[in-house]
Parts: structure tokens; sequence; C-alpha cells
């Protein structure tokens, strides 16, 4: 699930947990079984979730049955959860979420397949993303096999595979747009967060020179994921340092708008990653008036971009980092504390 709020829900989407008939008879009972899921049937705390069971998915022709082993609560389930910005009602439900199981990000092992299904086998450890469709609350769901997903790194636990996907592929769909380049100075802001982290990572294995912005605490844990510089936004103004970058990449829509111009250069590339409307509408504006360029929208999720972190997850060049586990039961716990919007990398939910 990408960082900005203002995405659209297709109309012909339908969720995961609609009937399907696609396997042989023999098959159909198992695949028509129960399962848990954590359901948001109405906007609002986290105490709106609730644990039930749902109809376990059956996959079309074209999709890949997944018993999900792993997901996460990010900032974007937050958001969809409690309809902020008021416009999220206007694309996943004016009144109450049209998908009540929120959650968009899985590792598991394909536990079935359609007939037509050739990238995947029963049995295989896969992660990804589900392009908008969400619905990884629960312990089963049904991709389409071209969708955002990738064999599992080996060396990966599905809790840390499951780490990568939002941070991840969000963080390289916004340093690709800007063409980080190797000697380039970056700043990231919110250098501790599911994004921040990714950005980090990746912005350093493009060969920028990444400064990061954090907190007291983090200092230490953004310096081992190879920020060069970490400045401690409770202590130091990072605009006063006399310092500017080829790339500011604003990851938690937390610092002024002036701010990250400030410390622009000229003709520098400014990333609004989790902007809403009214930074989008600025951002597109100092585009058209200067020569410094403003990217913000969507961030694409594809099965290149989660094939790409596989890549550097296996060769050792991006880390996952976890600050707090959850099994499923405990989901209104796991909202709660992202809710609070200080979280270190990703909190994830266990569900094997």
């Amino acid at each position: 699930m990408p960082t900005c709020p203002l995405i659209s829900y297709p109309k012909s989407m339908k969720s995961p947990f609609a009937s399907r008939n696609f396997a042989p008879e023999s098959k159909r009972n198992n695949m028509t079984s129960k399962m848990k899921a954590a359901v948001c049937t109405q906007y609002g705390a986290p105490e709106v979730i609730q644990i039930t069971e749902l109809a376990k998915p059956a996959p079309k022709d074209n999709e890949i049955l997944i018993k999900i082993h792993a997901t996460a609560v990010n900032s974007g389930d937050c958001r969809l959860r409690k309809a902020d910005p008021f416009a999220i009602r206007f694309f996943f439900g004016l009144f109450k979420p049209k998908n009540p199981v929120l959650g968009g990000v899985l590792s598991g092992i394909v536990e079935a397949v359609g007939k037509n299904v050739t990238q995947f086998q029963v049995g295989e450890a896969v992660f990804g993303s589900t392009q908008m469709r969400l619905s990884t609350h629960a312990e089963y769901i049904c991709l389409p096999e071209t969708g955002a997903l990738a064999i599992k790194p080996e060396n990966f636990s599905h809790e840390e595979a499951a780490a990568l996907p939002f941070g991840g592929m969000t963080a390289l769909h916004y340093l690709r747009k800007a063409n980080v380049q190797p000697g380039q100075k970056v700043l990231i802001y919110g250098a501790s967060g599911a994004v921040g982290t990714a950005a980090v990572q990746i912005a350093k294995y493009f060969g920028a020179e990444v400064t990061g912005v954090c907190s007291t605490s983090n200092l230490d844990l953004v310096k081992s994921l190879g920020a060069a510089n970490v400045i401690d936004y409770t202590q130091t103004d990072f605009t006063k340092t006399g310092k500017t970058y080829d790339v500011v990449y604003e990851t938690v829509d937390k610092a002024p708008f002036s701010s990250c111009i400030r410390v622009l250069k000229q003709d520098g590339t400014l990333i609004l990653g989790a902007a809403l409307l009214g930074g989008m509408l600025r951002g597109a504006w100092r585009s058209l008036t200067s020569k410094q360029k403003v990217i913000t929208g969507v961030a694409a999720e594809t099965t290149e971009a989660a094939n790409f972190l596989r890549k550097l997850a296996t060769e050792g060049k991006l880390k996952a980092v976890i600050d707090k586990t959850y099994p499923l039961e405990q989901m209104v716990a796991a909202h709660t504390y992202a809710d609070k919007g200080h979280k270190r990398g990703n909190v994830v939910i266990e569900l094997v």
C-alpha cells in the first residue's frame, strides 16, 4: 500500500473473499472452509476492528491462493481505518469500508493455484503487495499471479519479508522517479519509519550520500542502515546546518514545505511521499514556477519492484526493520501502537 492516501479503488475490483468456483468438485469443499480475519466494518478508532471468521477464498484460473504467515499494519492501514483524510471515503466507501479487511502486504505459502497459473507452484514461499486490493489481515488471500509478488528471500523469515513491501516499494518508486545518482546528496526526513528505513538503504544502494532526520532514540538505527549523517530533529533544525541536497525525501508529511525547499538545491528534487491534496497542489505549482522538481502521487507496486527488493534482500543490501510483532488476535493493539506515529520501521502481524 502506498503512503499517499488519495488512491483509487476500481469499481471492477471484487473482494478476495467473494465466492468463486474454480476447482474440481473433489477440492471445492476444502477451498470453502472458514478462516480468521480482522475486519473493519466502520470507520473509527482501533476498537472498530474485530476478529471474526470469513469464508476461505478459492482462486480463479489465473490466481494463486496464499496462506498468509505474516502481514503488517502501516500508516496507510491506519488512515483507511479512520477515513483520514475524509476523501478516502469517496474511494473506499462513503459510510463504511467497501472491503472490511485491511492490510496490503504479506508473506506466506502458495496453497493452491488456478489452472492457468504458470509462475508459481504449490508450496513456494512468496511475499509482496496486494496493489490496492487490501485483505491481507486474514489467514488466506487470492491474488493474480501477475501481481506485485515474488519468491520470498531465503535468508528472510516471513515476518521480515512482510516488512519489505510497503516501505520498500514506496521508497523504490520515488527514488527512481527522482533519478538518484551516485555521489548525490539525499536527505530523508522520517528516516526511522517504514518508508524511511527502506529509503535510507535503497538511496545508499544507488550510490547517494544519505542524511537521515529522526529522533534521538533512532539515531543509531538510521546510522546502522547506511546513513552517512544523521540529524536529531529534537536538537537540531535541519534547515540551519548550512547544507543543501540534490534530493529531499519527506516520508511522513510532517516537515514544512518551506523547510524542505530551503535545503533543496536550485535544480534539486523534492519528494513528498505522504502529501495530501494541499501538498500535491503546492508541489505542482513549485515544479511549474522554478527549476526545482516536486514529486508526489501514488507509488507503483509491481512484480519488478518485488523482485528488485528480493534481490537487495538476498544480497544483504536491504534489511527489514521491525519494531513490534503482534498476533492477529491483537490487531487492535497493533493499530493503537501504529497510530502513535513513532514506530521504528514496521509493525508486523503473525498469523502462523
